[in-house]
């Protein structure tokens, strides 16, 4: 293991240069807010007036300095992580872990210290390792993401990058909230212009697609601010609304189809519908994932194809 070029396999974790920012806090309860702050410093034998300083550059930065006198019971759920972070900060450290560090606030807290941690490190730069399930905090505070499954690298990149072009099917499904729809298809027509699928009792046509025959098994994937609400000819699925969720400046419509899993629709703005009523639907040609039968992306949107591929038809599988 390297930590800024060094290899640091045999290097006890206290040298490393390293500071840990735990879920559960791991304040010390005995001990004030300025103790907490000030004890691996005082560990290391740092001078007094040396700690001072850092303790109260850290407390200045995280606006904690009138609680530095208090112990950790005293202190509101986002205090105290304010505490552990500043504990972190002292020790001045090559990287930064968190370790889910907001999952214990409620909601509306957890927005606020995310605001606050992008604007920390805006503030003192370094590297910051961030350990989430969240998909909020993961597309919001990360320069770049690495999406792991079952201990492996699924894909590694801008969270915009890992949005608009999963490279899986694990990835397309794990980022973005609500979830991509997910529909399996059958492969009816395989052609260089053309590509017909057959879902559940739909059949969708997609620009032709390369590496696919008659009967091979694809998932095709979109997200529910791609599929709008059709007109006349331009529908491809004829759905029935089972809930909305109206939020004012927009809605989310969960829609039951035959013979497919509930589609997720995201419209922006005030959508007057009701439980039970017929709404036919179309998905965005340009914005549609398609992955084969091991879940490897044939396509991350056919907007993402060079004009002459969209002209012939043919695709290129997305590298693993």
């Amino acid at each position: 293991m390297l930590i800024d070029g060094e290899d640091v396999s045999r290097v006890p974790a206290s040298e490393r240069g390293l500071a840990m920012v735990f879920q559960s806090y791991a304040l010390y309860p005995h001990m004030s807010v300025y103790k907490n702050m000030a004890f691996g410093l005082e560990n290391r034998r740092m001078p007094r007036a040396e700690i001072d300083q850092k303790v109260s550059e850290a407390a200045d930065i995280l606006q904690i300095t009138e609680y530095l006198g208090r112990r950790p019971k005293a202190l509101s759920g986002g205090q105290r992580q304010r505490v552990a972070i500043g504990r972190a900060i002292v020790r001045e450290p090559k990287a930064f872990l968190f370790d889910e560090p907001l999952s214990n606030l409620d909601a509306e807290l957890r927005v606020t210290m995310r605001k606050e941690l992008a604007a920390l490190h805006n503030k003192i730069g370094g590297t910051m390792i961030y350990v989430t399930h969240d998909q909020t905090e993961a597309m919001t505070l990360a320069d770049k993401i690495v999406v792991l499954n079952k201990g492996h690298v699924a894909q590694a990149g801008r969270p915009l990058d890992l949005y608009n072009q999963p490279r899986n099917l694990f990835v397309g499904g794990f980022i973005g909230s609500p979830h991509m729809n997910m529909v399996e298809a059958t492969v009816e027509q395989a052609g260089e212009n053309q590509t017909v699928l057959q879902a559940g009792r739909n059949t969708l046509s997609l620009p032709g697609l390369a590496g696919l025959n008659a009967g091979d098994q694809v998932t095709v994937g979109f997200r529910p601010e791609h599929v709008q609400v059709a007109s006349g000819a331009d529908t491809d699925l004829n759905a029935t609304v089972e809930h909305a969720e109206q939020l004012g400046g927009e809605t989310y419509l969960y829609c039951a189809v035959e013979g497919l899993p509930q589609l997720t629709v995201h419209q922006i703005g005030q959508v007057p519908v009701s439980r039970g009523e017929a709404l036919p639907l179309r998905f965005d040609r340009q914005q549609v994932h398609v992955f084969d039968s091991n879940g490897i992306a044939l396509v991350n949107g056919f907007t993402n194809l060079p004009s002459e591929v969209l002209r012939t038809g043919t695709a290129t599988r997305s590298s693993t």
